[in-house]
């Protein structure tokens, strides 16, 4: 027996997109259901689960997948993401309230301008229909909202109509030897605009440097979606967790009137609204779209699937940086994020991690055929974690309409569609990525590499 709900608004997804309307909605005095397929989860248990882990790299462990709302786990492979395409399309994210924001680098980067003109300015892809100076604003007011840092003094390629709301702490020991090697010669690393608290804001409390942004912040210093998920239901909004959206349900004029959700124990229910909002990210929205047969007369829904694919290199410098002091990320190499090159390859940004590295050098050097024992294997952990550099990249994908997520026949254990793939990456990336490599040969030979 189906049971009914009702509001003024149905938000579909309870991470920072759907956090944030429901909370503006439920200010203006509306009521508003947020469903959310994924259960709810408190800080401290997600901290818990992340120091009771054995492998610290994996940053999905501290967020198991569920029988009634699968989300991709590799360690290993569970199978939800169906891979069809030339490339598998390794998408990594939470279905939990908060969503995947309880663990992301927390990076805040605006466009610039030029990206909205791809094809006009350059020939390749396709234009935008707005400009930047449409967003500007309502860029502004997404950092308000979140808390964003952002250096004053670097020009970043986003004209601003206010500074950023809070100064950036200062970088690490680590990343200020590389940045100013790297700028030294012809390279140019700037600190990164992140939604991380460089003084008390929002309730939140000032980034302490505890390195552990991924796979949580244990102290809320950082930006997730729950903050605003909270501030919605202080508002008068209703969260309802565990609530697996399988149905947009039309009614006259194809207007939409009703979603249907599941429990996990297979019970059906009915939320009828006069607005609905679908945010539950960018594979699970149109899966559920084409589900429910909403918004595709285009046959565009879940085509020109995107992603940021990218190339990575690790060396130990000559001296040691010790990274592992401060916040994870804050630094990255953005020389190559504009420019006429773009009519021939991807723009890109290449990112400085400033991670521990001490237990994965200890799993490392504990694997290899050696016997090291005592003071010389403490040193030999602590030498290596101290020299280790890791940089990373992400390059700009055209949209192209072969790349596509589509309901798959396979089914999860609640019999819904799993999400199916067909994805490959294109010569215009391939290239940029050839330069990439180039790149990161002239920075180990800066770093003393090896």
């Amino acid at each position: 027996m189906t049971t009914t709900q009702q509001a003024d608004v149905v938000v579909v997804g309870s991470g920072v997109a759907g956090g944030l309307v429901a909370h503006q909605l439920a200010l203006a005095g509306k009521s508003v259901i947020i469903l959310e397929a994924g259960p709810r989860y408190s800080r401290g248990e997600i901290v818990e689960r992340f120091r009771n882990q054995p492998n610290k790299m994996d940053f999905m462990a501290p967020y198991p997948s569920t029988p009634y709302a699968p989300h991709p786990e590799f360690n290993p492979d569970n199978g939800y993401l169906v891979q069809k395409g030339e490339q598998a399309y390794d998408a990594q994210y939470i279905r939990a309230v908060g969503g995947t924001t309880w663990h992301w680098a927390g990076s805040a980067w605006r466009f610039i301008p030029s990206d909205f003109k791809l094809k006009s300015i350059y020939g390749v892809g396709r234009d935008w229909p707005l400009e930047y100076k449409d967003l500007e604003l309502w860029y502004q007011r997404a950092e308000e909202e979140l808390g964003v840092w952002g250096p004053a003094d670097e020009e970043l390629g986003s004209p601003r109509s206010k500074p950023y709301p809070m100064a950036p702490l200062p970088i690490s020991y680590n990343e200020k030897v590389i940045k100013d090697r790297l700028n030294d010669n012809g390279f140019y690393v700037v600190t990164e605009p992140v939604a991380r608290n460089s003084r008390p804001y929002d309730n939140r409390p000032t980034c302490c440097g505890n390195n552990n942004c991924m796979p949580i912040c244990p102290i809320g210093a950082m930006y997730n979606g729950i903050t605003h998920v909270e501030k919605a239901e202080a508002a008068g909004a209703k969260l309802i967790d565990k609530a697996v959206v399988y149905k947009i349900e039309k009614g006259a004029d194809n207007r939409i009137v009703a979603v249907h959700y599941k429990t996990p124990d297979g019970e059906s229910v009915k939320v009828e609204g006069k607005y609905f909002v679908l945010a539950a990210n960018g594979i699970e929205t149109p899966k559920l779209m084409l589900m429910s047969d909403v918004g595709n007369s285009s046959d565009m829904v879940g085509r020109n699937l995107m992603d940021h694919p990218g190339t990575g290199i690790r060396f130990f410098a000559d001296e040691k940086l010790w990274p592992g002091r401060g916040a994870q990320e804050m630094t990255s190499i953005i020389g190559w994020r504009d420019g006429d090159f773009r009519s021939e390859y991807a723009g890109k940004k290449i990112h400085l991690s400033n991670l521990s590295r001490t237990d994965q050098m200890t799993q490392e050097i504990l694997a290899q055929d050696r016997l090291l024992l005592g003071n010389v294997l403490d040193n030999e952990i602590r030498d290596k974690a101290a020299r280790y550099v890791q940089f990373d990249s992400f390059h700009e994908l055209l949209p192209h309409p072969e790349n596509r997520i589509v309901a798959s026949s396979s089914k999860d254990a609640m019999g819904i569609a799993k999400p199916e793939f067909y994805y490959a990456i294109d010569d215009y990336v391939k290239r940029s990525a050839v330069h990439t490599r180039e790149a990161y040969t002239k920075i180990a030979q800066l770093m003393g590499g090896h």
